[in-house]
């Protein structure tokens, strides 16, 4: 069949198609992130599970149970950890109104250092003159305080059923993953290199997920336990939650690596100096550059060989449709799609168009036929015909005539 699309249509339709999946993806966010959660985590403990099978000779359900058991004790760990950082840090607040002024003295003296042209206009020397002295007392007050805690109580059971959700998933994906593997391969039907490639995607997309979620944990955790170190050494007010954050927030590109610097900076120039504040976040940017462009390249390799673009898009698009359980997926997401865009003829363009240093020249890989498709792209532009044959791999030099024109049996005349 001989549709002769013009080029515009054929864009149109791509946009058609890519807006329905979005609109599809940011419905059904209910079904897809729990399933896609699961599918990363059993990406990742799939081989732990077959090294206790296999040389430990532990039955394969068993083995599965026991991997994710201690998951969900690592969970539970991390949050242990936020359980005890939050009531520190509420215990941490003045408790007497003296206490209260003494606070805002401080600030408002460190704030005339780094801000001397009229700040005692907006922030004034005495506390009782200060409208953002009794907003920031009234915000932080015992009942408001109590209101956020039972919120964010109210939101981690919320994702608790979710939790548990996955956890059970991801059971059944990993007792069953090597059967589901096999099936998806026999949907592509019986040709023995379509099997090949296909077997080949599929372990690609697992490595590359395996690989960026298992060393973007080690290298959070170093993250966490240098600059915590650091921050504690210089007395920040709440240097453990700071290193918290910088554990879980690094999980998401650039966006999360600089929303994880700002707390300790502000942290410093509030409480302790300007000096201190600056030398935290030269440290930061320090220590966040050689992890990012030295440490997590030479882990990593180049299975998450992502160009920044890419990912700042691909970090904007996962949060429109899925929000925050989008910008922690959005990394693995894409190391997938990359993954089977090289293995899939005619998509290795798009690969190598998210992949970073220079672009790979085109390989020709059917011969006659696709130099004749070329040929015909490019005469197509200079004719200025939109419209490109499909069939055989040849352009039709009689362009805007029918296939069949001259044939007897479709001559109605």
């Amino acid at each position: 069949m001989n549709l002769n699309l013009t080029t515009a249509t054929r864009i149109g339709l791509n946009l058609l198609v890519l807006l329905g999946m979005a609109v599809s993806l940011y419905l059904g966010a209910s079904v897809f992130i729990p399933m896609m959660f699961s599918v990363l985590v059993a990406s990742v403990l799939f081989p732990s599970v077959r090294f206790l099978h296999e040389r430990l000779y532990v039955p394969w359900f068993f083995s599965c149970l026991l991997i994710l058991l201690l998951v969900v004790a690592l969970f539970l760990l991390v949050l242990v950890a936020f359980a005890i950082a939050i009531p520190r840090t509420i215990e941490g607040l003045p408790k007497t109104d003296e206490g209260w002024k003494e606070r805002y003295r401080t600030i408002q003296r460190n704030m005339s250092q780094i801000i001397p042209y009229k700040v005692n206009e907006w922030l004034p020397p005495n506390p009782e003159d200060s409208k953002v002295y009794s907003v920031a007392k009234e915000a932080f007050s015992e009942n408001n305080v109590l209101t956020a805690v039972g919120k964010i109580a109210q939101i981690l059971l919320e994702y608790l059923w979710q939790a548990i959700l996955i956890m059970f998933i991801t059971l059944f994906l990993l007792i069953e993953g090597q059967m589901l593997a096999d099936k998806a391969r026999a949907i592509f039907g019986p040709s023995r290199v379509t099997q090949d490639r296909i077997t080949v995607a599929l372990a690609e997309m697992a490595e590359a997920i395996r690989t960026y979620l298992v060393w973007r944990t080690i290298v959070n955790l170093g993250l966490a336990i240098v600059l915590g170190t650091v921050y504690y050494a210089l007395r920040l007010e709440y240097w453990y939650l700071w290193a918290l954050l910088v554990a879980v927030f690094s999980y998401v590109p650039y966006l999360g690596t600089i929303a994880a610097g700002i707390p300790p900076m502000l942290d410093a120039m509030l409480f302790l100096g300007p000096a201190e504040a600056i030398g935290i976040g030269v440290f930061y940017t320090g220590v966040v550059t050689f992890e990012g462009y030295i440490i997590v390249p030479w882990v990593m390799g180049r299975s998450m060989d992502l160009n920044a673009t890419t990912v700042l898009l691909a970090c904007l698009f996962w949060d429109l449709v899925w929000g925050m359980a989008g910008l922690f997926l959005a990394m693995p997401i894409m190391a997938a799609v990359k993954a089977v865009c090289m293995q899939v003829d005619g998509w290795q363009g798009w690969g190598d168009l998210m992949s970073s240093g220079p672009p790979k020249p085109l390989k020709i890989d059917h011969g006659a036929a696709e130099a004749a498709r070329i040929d015909a792209i490019a005469q197509q532009g200079v004719n200025g015909d939109g419209t490109v044959a499909k069939e055989g791999g040849h352009p039709d030099p009689r362009k805007g005539v029918s296939p069949d024109a001259g044939d007897p049996k479709s001559d109605r005349y």
